[in-house]
């Protein structure tokens, strides 16, 4: 007979393991099926390399620039076999830590491809034989994977995904990206400290186009001074891999040479095509169908993560991942406000941002106030040198509470945590103390400024 579990979770990433751990502790007998790494992309070949190769390349840059802070370095260079061996470590210790917190909640883990035969009946394919496990209720958490552009596959050595850029032998000496997103630029902040000739080309009329237009104009301003060219409003008509370096055609005509092309024109739900055939499974283009229970249309199946395509964010697939586990278990609740869920991306300065942004409320037709701050006004900020960039917060007049914070600079993904629970709060910021001198005071006194109760800004007009 069949080993049987009251929820069986598929997918270890960010939603996986949250699901799995919190179903365990609402009672339940959970098992994971995991067909490559726990931790998913996330852990793997994501959020933590990449996080793990930025802060190398931040350090590197802050070297590069201690002569201003007045420290004499006589050279800094980038080791690259050991930022590479310390990455792995990171990632490897974070992965052991984990497949020991998850067994820790007495979660069965099973690795193998799971493919769902029935809203209860599970198969998993594994390296010796396969196995049938039967499932009271079920928790898709499968993932995503880069998108190819048609016309420019990936070939694994010239034309890359994140994937293979995180894992490079060498630095490459010249670097076009397709994509001037999130991972796009990110990869472009890392490669470019290094040393990499990057460039990147951005279909869209700006980079990181779902932020606001002064957020795109003030990364590309800051780009070039590391040395990235950005090509907007261009695509990409061929990649010519016939010779070294290859040749990457703009549709203005110009050709840029590099050795890699990074295509990195955002994400796609990976769902077996057996299970959405075995469950009928409703989709919306790649991604799983789910109503605000994160329930799919088959009974007792619930999907989560980048698997539904919401917010392709881990602390998103935490968010749903409490939701589906809850109602996995017996419980009754509903996915919350997405824009809610923070952005946050990690170029040199930081992105990041809650809520509405101004643009988003001009075009929904909201009375709006704007409050702004800016680092360079700050103490801290100035005593760092890091200097660059502004807060801006959205107030809407007419129920006279804070609806969204943008914010771009040194540290502004962990700021805007704070941000977030300054929505919708009617209490009074000048009531809530601010330690000084600190670089949350820019916040603060963005927030001030929505209300016209700034100290430090002039009047407004």
């Amino acid at each position: 007979m069949a080993e049987s579990f009251d929820v069986v979770v598929i997918g270890s990433g960010p939603g996986g393991y949250a699901a799995a751990i919190r179903c365990a502790q609402r009672g339940a007998s959970v098992a994971v099926i995991e067909k490559e790494f726990i931790g998913g992309t996330c852990l793997n070949c994501g959020c933590i390399p990449s996080k793990t190769l930025l802060a190398s390349a931040h350090t590197l840059l802050l070297i590069k620039h201690a002569a201003m802070m007045g420290i004499d370095v006589s050279s800094a260079t980038a080791n690259w076999p050991k930022i590479q061996a310390r990455k792995d470590a990171v990632v490897g210790g974070f992965r052991k830590g984990l497949t020991g917190l998850i067994k820790s909640h007495e979660v069965t883990i099973i690795p193998g491809r799971a493919v769902v035969t029935a809203p209860n009946q599970i198969k998993i394919e594994t390296d010796t034989a396969p196995m049938q496990i039967q499932a009271g209720k079920i928790i898709l958490a499968t993932g995503s994977q880069p998108s190819q552009i048609p016309a420019i596959p990936f070939d694994g050595q010239t034309v890359i995904s994140s994937k293979e850029a995180l894992t490079f032998q060498q630095i490459p000496k010249s670097m076009v990206i397709i994509g001037g997103g999130v991972i796009g630029c990110e990869m472009a902040c890392i490669y470019a400290a290094m040393g990499t000739k990057v460039a990147i080309v951005e279909a869209l009329s700006r980079l990181i186009p779902m932020e606001d237009q002064w957020v795109g104009r003030l990364i590309e301003r800051e780009f070039k001074k590391l040395g990235i060219d950005s090509h907007i409003g261009q695509k990409v008509t061929s990649v010519d891999k016939t010779g070294t370096p290859a040749k990457v055609v703009l549709e203005d005509g110009q050709t840029i040479e590099a050795e890699k092309v990074l295509v990195s024109v955002g994400r796609r739900a990976v769902v077996d095509e057996e299970t959405i055939d075995a469950l009928n499974l409703q989709m919306n283009d790649s991604a799983i169908a789910v109503n605000e229970k994160l329930e799919t249309n088959a009974p007792g199946v619930y999907a989560i993560g980048d698997a539904v395509g919401t917010t392709f964010l881990a602390h998103g697939a935490f968010a749903e991942a409490e939701v589906a586990a809850v109602n996995a278990t017996g419980g009754d609740e509903k996915i919350a406000d997405y824009s809610l869920i923070p952005r946050a991306v990690y170029t040199f300065p930081e992105i990041a941002s809650v809520g509405k942004n101004e643009e988003a409320c001009k075009n929904q037709g909201f009375d709006i106030s704007i409050g702004r701050s800016f680092f360079k006004a700050n103490g801290r900020s100035v005593a760092h040198n890091e200097t660059v960039g502004e807060i801006r917060v959205v107030r809407d007049n007419s129920t006279n509470k804070i609806i969204g914070v943008t914010m771009v600079g040194a540290m502004a993904t962990e700021l805007i945590g704070a941000a977030r629970a300054l929505i919708g709060s009617t209490e009074k910021i000048t009531e809530i103390s601010f330690p000084h001198p600190t670089v949350s005071e820019v916040l603060k006194e963005a927030v001030e400024d929505a209300f016209g109760l700034s100290l430090h800004n002039p009047p407004k007009a």
